[in-house]
């Protein structure tokens, strides 16, 4: 169902983010739940697999549509909006490793057409939600304020101060099923195809 030059082209893409990213950012930006989702794509697209490819759907298509509207508002206008994508204009860091960011703008494209092509799997919103149970805690454990890896010290720049800081990343634990995959899940189930 996927062409091979799909399959071969992502993976070496994902060959080249490694060591990119890992160098730039460390170890921790992996948590990260694009990157979490871009490393589900691999395996999915070689297996074909309905399910990886639907738990990526569900963590991703929400937040990346938020982070291509910000990146496009400030290449139209030069403002930002929320700024998820403020750092692809930092000049401080490098346009090779800024250009690996722009992944966030072809995978969700990408992901919508696999599912059109192998089917929604209901079962991704139990799994992503069991995944992001882990993820949020390690975000925090391994994260500082200044990367704020999945939003567990904050929804802005700076941390935040209004709740004691481990009930603000139970607070996030629920918040990702509750406000992003479940709201997701029920559009993937309306407009794709189904299967279990």
């Amino acid at each position: 169902m996927i062409p091979l030059w799909i399959k071969v082209a992502c993976t070496l893409f994902f060959c080249v983010l490694v060591p990119v990213n890992w160098r730039q950012y460390g170890l921790a930006n992996f948590l990260w739940f694009s990157d979490i989702a871009l490393m589900l794509l691999v395996p999915a697209l070689w297996l074909e697999d309905r399910l990886l490819t639907s738990m990526a759907a569900l963590a991703v298509l929400l937040p990346e549509l938020a982070w291509n509207l910000d990146f496009l508002l400030r290449l139209l206008t030069g403002h930002s909006g929320i700024g998820l994508s403020s750092y692809m204009f930092d000049p401080h860091i490098a346009v090779a490793i800024r250009s690996v960011s722009l992944f966030h703008a072809w995978l969700p494209p990408l992901l919508v057409w696999m599912l059109y092509r192998m089917g929604y799997d209901d079962r991704a919103l139990a799994w992503q939600t069991m995944l992001a149970i882990v993820v949020v805690p390690l975000s925090y454990l391994f994260s500082d304020p200044k990367t704020n890896v999945n939003w567990v010290y904050g929804l802005g720049d700076k941390p935040q101060s209004m709740i004691p800081q481990p009930a603000f990343v139970l607070l996030m634990i629920a918040a990702f099923p509750t406000l992003i995959y479940l709201p997701t899940h029920l559009l993937l189930r309306k407009l794709l195809p189904y299967a279990h």
